[in-house]
């Protein structure tokens, strides 16, 4: 990995990395994935977070390349609440077909952060995407009526792995383990203990345990490496 972040173009309200396959990353072994990583709802792709992640998943999957990019209505510049995930399908998708063309013969991994795990499930998906896995970052299983989400779950054929903080209120284990027991394809899941929505875990909790926050997310995309191997298997 390099040092400096990859360059970005904006277009058509697309912000995505842009940086042409590296000869290195040409000739790495096709069990390299490709992923795909979206952001949530309230932060871009930039956010500290997401370049965090991406370099976490980058490092311990091998990756050829972890794609990011910006949903539109937040690469448009202005402070708005996301639309509903079903109408940033389409872009997704296409972001995703993008990415593929320029990897080609890569296995596909589909990330996302909360709203952006639910959507690449939905692209998942479809048809003409053909990802070997899929990797919910704090998946939202309660909507904002506080019902459980699960439809989409409940169609997948990809194995999907999850990693969730214990104490997410978006998402109750109690919950997803009922939902994963209905599922008809392989998925895992990793708990980050004490771990909120974005996994952050408070201090007085890594002090009691003699831990810290990069230990744990630390193992939690070794979790993740596992299961991409099992899955390539």
């Amino acid at each position: 990995m390099t040092s400096s972040p990859p360059p970005k173009r904006r277009r058509k309200g697309q912000t995505v990395d842009t940086e042409s396959p590296s000869k290195s990353a040409l000739t790495q072994d096709n069990s390299s994935p490709l992923i795909v990583f979206a952001h949530g709802a309230g932060a871009p792709s930039s956010s500290d977070w997401m370049i965090r992640w991406k370099e976490m998943l980058k490092k311990a999957l091998n990756a050829v390349e972890v794609v990011t990019f910006d949903y539109p209505y937040m690469s448009e510049g202005k402070r708005r609440s996301p639309p509903k995930a079903e109408k940033l399908v389409d872009f997704h998708t296409n972001v995703v077909k993008n990415a593929v063309s320029k990897y080609p013969g890569h296995p596909l991994i589909l990330a996302g952060k909360s709203m952006g795990s639910r959507i690449s499930c939905m692209v998942a998906g479809r048809e003409d995407i053909s990802p070997l896995l899929i990797v919910c970052l704090g998946y939202p299983l309660k909507g904002m009526n506080g019902a459980v989400r699960d439809e989409t779950l409940l169609q997948l054929k990809v194995p999907v792995m999850f990693v969730q903080g214990t104490k997410d209120g978006l998402c109750p284990l109690e919950k997803l383990e009922a939902v994963r027991k209905k599922m008809k394809t392989m998925s895992g899941l990793h708990e980050i203990e004490s771990g909120d929505h974005s996994f952050k875990i408070s201090k007085k909790h890594l002090q009691t345990k003699g831990s810290t926050q990069e230990e744990a997310e630390d193992a939690a995309v070794q979790a993740i490496a596992s299961f991409f191997t099992r899955s390539l298997r």
